[in-house]
């Protein structure tokens, strides 16, 4: 997360129950420090609208790995420079382990990412972790989405998601993946999470 930012819509409350104070709900946690802008997610979609990041054709980058790849941030203090170097002036600093992240191009031990939000810059590739998690509908802010019991909706809500929480992934099979947030553990639509390309499957 970047530290600048406030956490009044990050949390996870059972289905059916409904918060007294936003404080007690139980949350997965998610802000954004920008150390040289101020850069916030765009005006809530319409319902239906697909919120997760385009999936694009993979290359094989140096490390062998594909790029474009998602990733996740090691640590809970990630800086981002300006270019592929230590000498690169400091873009901004990543305050919260396993905030998903989108590998687009490598160079020597530097990863070129980009965040939910479009902000891009260069990162150590030790700073990264190779563990998949994902944001739920980080462009409708406010907005809550069905943690589902099964890869179905007529499963049944197990508890209702805000925007903005981290959730780690389990699997994703290309239309649902299942994710853990907050101790909660359930099924969300694909096109709803950023962390996973629509119709990636995640094993």
């Amino acid at each position: 997360m970047h530290q600048n930012s406030t956490n009044p819509f990050a949390r996870v409350v059972p289905a059916l129950l409904t918060c007294a104070v936003v404080l007690a709900c139980a949350g997965g946690g998610f802000a954004y420090y920008k150390k040289s802008k101020s850069h916030h997610f765009g005006a809530a979609n319409e319902a239906g609208d697909v919120t997760s990041s385009l999936s694009p054709a993979a290359q094989l980058g140096p490390s062998g790995l594909p790029v474009p790849r998602f990733v996740s941030l090691k640590t809970d203090k990630v800086n981002v420079r300006k270019g592929p170097s230590s000498e690169h002036a400091l873009a901004f600093t990543f305050q919260e382990k396993g905030l998903p992240v989108e590998i687009t191009a490598e160079f020597e031990g530097w990863r070129k990412i980009r965040d939910a939000e479009g902000s891009e810059g260069w990162i150590l590739h030790n700073m990264l972790s190779g563990k998949r998690t994902a944001l739920i509908a980080p462009g409708r802010k406010g907005a809550y989405l069905n943690l589902m019991n099964g890869p179905s909706i007529e499963s049944g809500a197990a508890a209702r998601l805000a925007s903005g929480v981290v959730a780690e992934i389990r699997k994703c099979d290309g239309t649902w993946c299942r994710v853990l947030a907050s101790g909660y553990d359930g099924y969300v639509d694909q096109n709803m999470v950023w962390g996973a390309y629509p119709g990636e499957a995640v094993n």
